[in-house]
Parts: C-alpha cells; structure tokens; sequence
C-alpha cells in the first residue's frame, strides 16, 4: 500500500510538468522540449538553496522564475528568430544541461540535514499522509490559479492564439507575446515539478529530467481520452481531468513494477504505454 501512496505522491508532483504540456501543446500547440531542461533546472535551483538553507518564500518563486526564463527564450528564439519550436526547445533544452551542472556544481546532490516544504507543517502524524495533505493543498491553489488566468480576458485570448493565430492577430493581439508568455508559464509549473519532486525524494541529479516530457505527454493525451469520452467543455474540469491523467500514469508505472518488470525496463514501459495511448482512439477511429 505504501509503495502506492508513493506513486500518488509522484503523480501530485508530476502534475506541474502535465499542466505545464496542457499549455504548451494543448492551447498553443507547440511541442516544447525544453520541458526536461526546466524540470531539472527547478531541481537544481531547489537543491542548491535548500542546501545554502535559504527560507522556503524565497526558494519557490526562485525556481519558477528560472523555469519561467527558460520558457521564455524558447519563445523568443521561435517567435523572434523564426525557429521551429521543437527546434527551439531542444536548443534550450541542451544548453539547460551545462546550466543546471554550474548551479549544482556535480551531478548530483543529496539533500542531507536540510529542511523541506514537507516537513515544515506537520498536520498529522503519517509522514506519508503529511506529504500527502501538503501536495493536495499545494497542487489546489496552483491549478486554482491558472484556471483563473485562463478564464480571464488575457487566458482567452491566449486559448484563442492556440486556436486561431491568425483571427486573433487581425483583432489586434500580439501573438507572439502570447507564445512567449505562454512558454514562460508551462516552464515555470515544470520547474515546480522539480522543485516539489527534489524535496520529495531528497535529492537532485542532473539526469533527472530526461525523458520526463514523454510522462507528462503521456498524462496529457490520458486527460485529452477522457476530455474527448466525457465531451468536457469546461476548463476547470479539464484540468482536474489533467491532474487525474498524472496520477494515473505514475500508477500505471507503479504496477508494472509490482508485476516484477525489471527497473531498467521502465523507460521502455513509459514509452509504450504511451504508444499506446496516443495509438488506440485512433486505431478505434479507424475501425469504425
């Protein structure tokens, strides 16, 4: 049972990275690579001002404004320089990795006598149900928080950018301040991820973030299945449906463990199920 409240806590963490992919791919359709630079970069900022024992209000906002700057050169080398956004992102997402190695200064840090967002507060005994109470609460106020944005004047008419480039340009809307804004916030929610997942586990390490784009890929198109069955119009409940799709993606991870599938394995796993996922409505359309 504890292994499983493991995978949940992971699946809370992980919830920044999805909503980060729900704005980057969902709304302003740009597949952002830059996600597994900015996860690690959260982590790294996290580790080394935890470790310099810096308070909590400061650490926080550090992290999301790394994640956010990172977000935001992808956008203006796109926007600005004309450079496919994959592209983009994969430019930052490299050169990410030697910024993240200086911050930290080696590859990895363990977070050894240092405080944390989890043991900061203590509402019940159970470490494990403590953590739990925390990301709940944590991971409300932020998805309350961007699904407020998104209602705003200013979210619709980033949502309609996604939608209508073009239309949206003719009324007068910088689009390409949209992208970059937009970029911005995404990497921003995914350095959260790193900052919640480093004090979660109690380290930080420089490869972390590899491959962490396909796990929040994979929560996205879980939460888009489930957005197009229920016929959900509603942005909160879209996002809800976002952070159910992290959960029960670590889950979905946490029992192929359990089944005895080798640890080594698991990127492999992670890349089918969501092979999977991304192939069966489709395989379903074409059946019909």
């Amino acid at each position: 049972m504890e292994f499983y409240l493991t995978a949940l806590l992971q699946g809370l963490c992980f919830s920044g990275i999805a909503l980060g992919i729900y704005i980057s791919m969902k709304i302003f359709n740009i597949p952002d690579i830059t996600t597994d630079g900015s996860y690690t970069l959260g982590s790294a900022v996290t580790a080394v001002m935890l470790l310099h024992h810096l308070p909590g209000y400061i650490i926080l906002p550090a992290a999301i404004v790394a994640g956010g700057i990172s977000g935001a050169i992808t956008g203006l080398i796109h926007t600005k320089l004309k450079v496919n956004p994959l592209l983009a992102g994969i430019l930052v997402m490299t050169a990410l990795y030697s910024v993240n190695l200086t911050i930290m200064g080696r590859s990895d840090l363990p977070l050894i006598n240092t405080s944390s967002l989890f043991g900061a507060v203590n509402l019940v005994a159970d470490t494990n149900q403590n953590t739990f109470i925390i990301l709940i609460l944590f991971v409300a106020i932020v998805t309350i928080l961007i699904g407020y944005l998104l209602k705003t004047d200013f979210g619709i008419a980033m949502r309609a950018t996604g939608n209508s480039e073009t239309m949206v340009r003719a009324l007068g809307v910088n689009t390409d301040r949209m992208k970059i804004i937009g970029l911005a916030m995404a990497n921003a929610l995914t350095a959260i991820s790193g900052y919640l997942i480093t004090q979660l586990q109690g380290f930080a390490d420089i490869n972390m973030g590899i491959g962490i784009v396909i796990g929040g890929l994979g929560s996205v198109i879980i939460a888009e299945t489930l957005i197009n069955w229920l016929d959900v119009t509603s942005v909160w409940l879209s996002l809800l449906l976002v952070l159910f799709g992290a959960i029960i993606f670590q889950m979905v991870l946490a029992v192929t463990l359990t089944l005895g599938v080798d640890a080594n394995l698991l990127k492999l796993v992670t890349a089918v199920f969501v092979l999977l996922i991304v192939s069966l409505p489709r395989i379903k359309y074409q059946t019909n």
